[in-house]
């Protein structure tokens, strides 16, 4: 009787382990056993967490579970990837990184150009850039990465001229040497009140970034005044931490973002407003 009753507690110890076991696997992997990897990546509503909803479903085949943290401005991004929040973030272009960068000494690395936000030029009451008169403001974001995009724009349609000696990329408004209708620059603007002001200050020129006009129910291409063509190098990047330069998962986001479906998504969905890097 004893041997019979030990012999049934054994029986019963591997049925146990084994359901553990079956159980834990099922926890950690998907139906064929694979592991899935998560990955948590901060971006700015419109367009780049509507971009990485896209590719949702295409990283879940490849065994990676994304969750999105949706940001309205652009500081706190890379301030929860540096603490450690996010593994990832998507909403800045390259001259906003590398100043971020230099001026708070992140140790972050760009592991893929994703797109182009071609900037554009608005104004509610000024109906072509031939017409603009003396005294006229130009509203600016504050964001100083962007004055010399804004300001070569001004340049190229002849209402400025830059200091010949200075990198136009990195030109702010004290590097203008030639302003003939003394235009007035108001370069203390949150980037995401720039609608606001375009709806309010309807005699002044706005520069507004192309994810804040789409949002705000702009139509870049066709509402500008003037707009960047598409070979812009204000590419948009996926930014990680130095650390993480070679995690498989961000390298997949990355391939993943940059696949024929998702730029066939961007070119139908924003019709050039955003232009896919190709």
């Amino acid at each position: 009787m004893k041997k019979l009753l030990l012999a049934l507690l054994g029986i019963t110890l591997i049925v146990t382990l084994a359901a553990c076991g079956s159980s834990e696997e099922e926890s950690n992997g998907d139906s064929n056993g694979e592991d899935t990897t998560e990955i948590v990546v901060g971006a700015t509503s419109v367009p780049h967490a509507e971009v990485l909803e896209e590719a949702k479903p295409l990283l879940e085949e490849k065994g990676i579970d994304l969750t999105i943290e949706t940001y309205q401005e652009y500081v706190l991004p890379n301030e929860d990837l540096d603490n450690g929040t996010l593994d990832a973030n998507y909403f800045q272009h390259i001259p906003y990184f590398e100043s971020q960068q230099e001026d708070i000494g992140y140790d972050f690395v760009n592991i893929g150009g994703i797109h182009i936000e071609p900037l554009g030029i608005y104004s509610k009451n000024i109906e072509s850039i031939d017409n603009v008169e003396e005294g006229t403001v130009v509203l600016l974001s504050r964001s100083v990465a962007d004055h010399g995009r804004v300001l070569t724009l001004l340049e190229q349609n002849d209402l400025i001229k830059i200091d010949e000696n200075v990198n136009k990329d990195a030109a702010t408004v004290e590097d203008v040497v030639e302003n003939p209708l003394n235009l007035e620059f108001d370069a203390s603007i949150e980037p995401a009140l720039l609608p606001e002001f375009y709806e309010r200050e309807e005699d002044a020129l706005v520069a507004i970034n192309t994810n804040y006009a789409i949002q705000a129910g702009l139509e870049p291409r066709e509402d500008s005044l003037i707009i960047e063509e598409s070979d812009s190098p204000y590419v948009n990047i996926i930014a990680a931490r130095a650390e993480d330069e070679n995690n498989e998962a961000l390298q997949t986001l990355v391939e993943v973002l940059r696949s024929e479906e998702i730029t066939n998504f961007i070119e139908e969905k924003y019709e050039g407003a955003v232009v896919p890097v190709k």
